[in-house]
């Protein structure tokens, strides 16, 4: 008796043909999602680009080429606004987040409840014009029992404690988004179970891992204090701000061609924030529920 090989039959998975169905027509979708996101992006560089390029082009109409540069770096002025304005942001960030850290730890941790309260009030820079906050800080500060506006070291103070007002907004919510990121109830408790103090637990456990946090916070305000002109013009002369105005009186191409130069600073100045800040890479993060 011959044996007769049957021939094979290929059995498929039920859900085959639908999931290479679904697989081939979702690859028109992701080519067409990816497209406009590369638009997006092409629209959004020529946005941030052009305007430099066009000021860079501006500031090369001065004869003899560059000159608006040599200009710039010979004034001995452009140096000393950008330094004080540099050592104002400094101190601000460090204001900032010796307020806001304890401030959103502790209501995330102990008072939820008060959250909406913190947020409205972290809210009132965008809602109160800097000329209004300068004229009260003057006002007030400029009689006993504290006359700070009389002196050039109090008003450097008030300089600073305005500028650490309109960091808030961005500092808080940099600071919530990280504490939300981490189980911050676990962190404390083991911290709490090593003997560890409150102020131990912010320094040592809850600020490394709000690093990146931190740093997107410090990038907003280093940017807010080197272009703010309203404030620092009644508190501070020597600021970058009331410098560039003035220089813009005088002058046309010196000015676009400080803009360039303070731009390309103000981004090394991050650079080096976010070199500093890396810190070590082998810490240990507690995530919190997703």
């Amino acid at each position: 008796m011959t044996g007769t090989t049957a021939p094979a039959v290929g059995v498929r998975a039920p859900g085959a043909s639908t999931s290479v169905a679904t697989s081939a027509n979702s690859r028109p979708g992701r080519s067409a999602a990816r497209l406009v996101w590369w638009l997006v992006f092409i629209v959004a560089v020529v946005y941030f680009v052009l305007p430099l390029f066009a000021t860079f082009a501006f500031s090369l109409r001065a004869r003899p080429d560059f000159a608006a540069y040599t200009n710039t770096f010979k004034d001995p002025q452009f140096f000393r606004s950008l330094a004080y304005s540099g050592i104002v942001a400094v101190i601000t960030i460090i204001a900032s987040i010796a307020i806001i850290v304890p401030t959103a730890y502790w209501v995330r941790f102990r008072l939820p409840r008060i959250r909406p309260i913190v947020e409205f009030v972290t809210l009132l820079p965008f809602v109160i014009p800097p000329v209004i906050l300068v004229f009260g800080l003057i006002r007030t500060y400029s009689r006993p029992p504290l006359p700070l506006a009389g002196s050039d070291f109090g008003s450097h103070i008030l300089l600073i404690a305005a500028y650490t007002v309109l960091s808030f907004p961005y500092m808080y919510r940099s600071v919530d988004a990280g504490l939300r990121s981490i189980d911050v109830r676990t962190l404390t408790e083991a911290a709490q179970s090593q003997g560890a103090g409150w102020l131990r637990i912010i320094w040592a456990v809850i600020l490394p891992n709000l690093r990146v946090s931190l740093l997107a916070g410090a990038f907003l305000t280093l940017a807010i204090v080197i272009g703010e002109y309203t404030i620092a013009s009644f508190l501070a002369r020597p600021a970058f701000g009331p410098y560039l105005s003035l220089l813009g009186r005088d002058k046309a191409y010196e000015p676009a061609a400080v803009s360039l130069i303070s731009f390309g600073l103000t981004w090394i100045a991050m650079g080096l924030i976010a070199v500093i800040g890396r810190g070590p890479r082998n810490r240990v993060q507690v995530t919190g529920a997703r």
